[in-house]
């Protein structure tokens, strides 16, 4: 089920759609710094839901025009519009590394909704979501080369920017310029300083809460580390993103 856009209280939101260990939270404090972008933390949409609890209250509201689905989408609308109601603003970006995975679901909901894809060097994200996490090796491959190749499956069938973490840190300037100008938006200096915003609490389960993210400024790309053989799994998705399989950075 499509909604009418007619219908939602925020009708062009943006997601930023992204692996994890990507750069997301630092992108989304940048631009909650702005003084018309309101960027919230995680809010894992897709994870809440609305359920009726008997069969006529099901009945009552399907009938009414409103199935499971639609009340879901009725309150992440209205999560989101209170949360940009509460900022003054006038446009929200939202960011979860999980909607790389749900983000069909976001689409039917928003049919309005504007897309920025966030890539990095998939052997980085890789070897930096190993060495930041406490889950096995087993477990943290498979979700992220889930998300990588959601983000890439979203690539190919929504309309949207694409900007790459290692520009975001050599040239954040020249990247966030682009991202203001597809928000619609002007560019303003000060989103560099994000150090100088409230943007709520870093902690694990809703963004980065590593140092470099704590530091409010953007950190430089860090020199790259002597070149390490990249696994035969990550081959392809590092081609398809335009990264040579060597060079990985060193965060």
């Amino acid at each position: 089920m499509h909604a009418d856009p007619g219908a939602r209280l925020v009708e062009e939101p943006a997601f930023i759609l992204s692996a994890i260990r990507s750069g997301s939270t630092l992108l989304r404090c940048i631009l909650n710094t702005h003084s018309q972008i309101c960027a919230p933390h995680e809010l894992h949409l897709p994870h809440t839901r609305v359920d009726t609890t008997t069969w006529y209250t099901e009945l009552a509201l399907r009938t009414a025009g409103f199935p499971d689905e639609e009340l879901a989408f009725l309150l992440w609308d209205r999560i989101l519009h209170r949360l940009l109601e509460a900022s003054k603003k006038s446009v929200l970006v939202e960011k979860t590394p999980g909607n790389s995975l749900s983000w069909r679901r976001l689409s039917a909901c928003w049919p309005r909704a504007r897309y920025i894809f966030l890539l990095r060097n998939p052997a980085d994200i890789v070897r930096s979501a190993l060495r930041v996490g406490p889950d096995p090796e087993s477990t943290v491959i498979p979700i992220v080369l889930d998300m990588i190749d959601g983000v890439e499956d979203a690539r190919r069938e929504l309309s949207g920017l694409t900007i790459r973490y290692e520009d975001l840190l050599s040239d954040p300037v020249a990247s966030t310029k682009a991202v203001c100008a597809y928000l619609d938006v002007d560019w303003e200096p000060t989103m560099l300083e994000y150090g100088q915003a409230d943007h709520g609490p870093f902690e694990p389960g809703i963004g980065d809460f590593g140092d470099a993210i704590r530091s409010g400024q953007v950190q430089p790309r860090p020199e790259t580390t002597t070149p390490q053989p990249v696994p035969d799994y990550l081959e392809e998705r590092c081609a398809r993103w335009g990264y040579a399989p060597e060079a990985p950075d060193a965060r």
